[in-house]
């Protein structure tokens, strides 16, 4: 399987996308913090961001969790 495959076959489980809801989350998180963190944190913070959301594109997040919460 590719990871195309992988992720088409995971997103049929209500657990990743419990799993992805917690990768929004945090993203979520690192957003807030940025507000107040120190200028020497906010590369990594920024880095943790760009994270984030490289998983929560390949994933199709939004559409995953829709589906799931419904």
């Amino acid at each position: 399987m590719n990871l195309e495959q992988d992720l088409k076959w995971l997103s049929n489980h209500p657990q990743f996308a419990h799993f992805v809801t917690v990768i929004k989350e945090s993203r979520e998180a690192c957003i807030s913090a940025m507000h107040e963190a120190k200028p020497e944190s906010i590369m990594q913070i920024s880095g943790r961001i760009l994270a984030y959301d490289d998983l929560l594109r390949m994933t199709n997040a939004e559409e995953l969790i829709r589906r799931h919460t419904q």
